[in-house]
């Protein structure tokens, strides 16, 4: 079990530096002065070539791939001199350094750099405000598929071929065409607008909102409700539909014929043999949607105005802002690594029939 934990963490370790440097280049072939993104049109020569040297940009490309890196490393290496790049400030990076000979050894957290637009905020600053929105809309979206889309496929599965079951695929199918803009559109418009005399809900709106006064925040749960929905309508339908096909497999199976000849009632027989089993390949479904959300969660944020690392990577693209860009994409991959190793072995826990290779 260990050796299968350690294989999965390296196989993460290795994939995220391919997604570290697939971000890298992505990034700096786009045309377009960094320098001068930052600054403006109406910078002298001067102050480009001053910001140029403080950021690393005038350095090659190569050489600039490995600053990168360093900066993302928790173990990272520093120049002694306080003219170049690689200097470890305290200002600048947030861990302890250690001196030796010609360089200095530093463990640290990562360094995504400084946002171009946000007046030398750090990325990571910017990342921290917004995430946790995010995270509460996907965790409360999660839960809603898993849970409706759990009883939604017990009940067809149960009801096999009659209008129940036909009524649930028909719905599943519908969820999965529909893209999440244009769902977000239709239920913000109509529940948010059409009824909103009998909703109260809210077209848009971010979870904490400025209270009568202007002096304090007012928590606004309610404006988690039409977001989360949207979100979780996609998942909500791929789960239903795996855990009907799943429970009908299982129950064929002998355990189960064994456990209704000993009397046990259809809900016995489900709750107690027949759902363990089945919930497997609804988690591994969950898995990939859960860390999907953090990028789907892009249109939906935008369109119900809610202040998360969707919205904010939206206004990033808009002005140019790559440091916030990249340090998006990177923390989204990140997650999805992190879910993927967690399922994998609460996917061996689950089903002990399963072997470790």
């Amino acid at each position: 079990m260990l050796r299968f934990v350690y294989k999965r963490i390296l196989v993460g370790i290795a994939s995220l530096f391919g997604v570290l440097s697939m971000v890298f280049v992505l990034f700096h072939i786009v045309p377009g002065d960094p320098a001068q993104m930052m600054l403006g049109q109406n910078q002298s020569d001067e102050q480009l070539n001053i910001v140029r040297k403080k950021y690393g940009f005038d350095k090659p490309l190569i050489t600039q791939y490995f600053l990168f890196l360093n900066d993302v490393s928790p173990i990272s290496f520093h120049s002694q001199n306080p003219d170049d790049y690689s200097f470890f400030k305290e200002e600048k990076y947030t861990g302890i350094s250690i001196s030796l000979r010609k360089l200095d050894i530093a463990v640290k957290l990562p360094y995504l750099r400084e946002s171009f637009q946000k007046a030398g905020k750090n990325v990571s600053e910017v990342i921290a405000e917004t995430f946790p929105n995010t995270l509460m809309l996907a965790l409360c979206a999660i839960t809603i598929a898993m849970s409706l889309g759990c009883f939604l496929g017990i009940i067809a599965a149960i009801n096999k071929g009659n209008i129940w079951d036909n009524s649930i695929q028909f719905l599943s199918t519908i969820g999965v065409s529909i893209p999440s803009f244009f769902s977000a559109i239709i239920i913000a418009w109509l529940f948010g607008f059409v009824w909103y005399k009998y909703t109260g809900l809210n077209m848009s709106g971010n979870l904490y909102e400025l209270d009568d006064f202007g002096e304090g925040s007012v928590l606004q749960l309610k404006n988690l409700i039409l977001p989360a929905v949207v979100l979780g309508i996609r998942p909500l339908a791929v789960v239903s539909q795996l855990m009907r096909n799943s429970l009908l497999e299982v129950l064929d199976q002998e355990y189960i014929r064994t456990a209704r000849a000993k009397g046990l009632t259809a809900f016995q027989v489900v709750w107690r043999h027949a759902l363990k089993n089945a919930l497997n390949p609804g988690l591994t479904a969950v898995s990939g949607w859960f860390a999907s959300m953090l990028a789907g969660a892009v249109f939906v944020e935008y369109i119900f105005g809610w202040n998360g690392i969707g919205k904010e990577l939206v206004h990033a693209l808009n002005v140019s802002d790559l440091p916030i860009v990249m340090g998006i994409v990177l923390l989204i991959a990140v997650v999805f690594i992190v879910i993927n190793i967690f399922v994998d072995i609460l996917y061996i826990l689950l089903d002990p029939k399963i072997k470790v290779a």
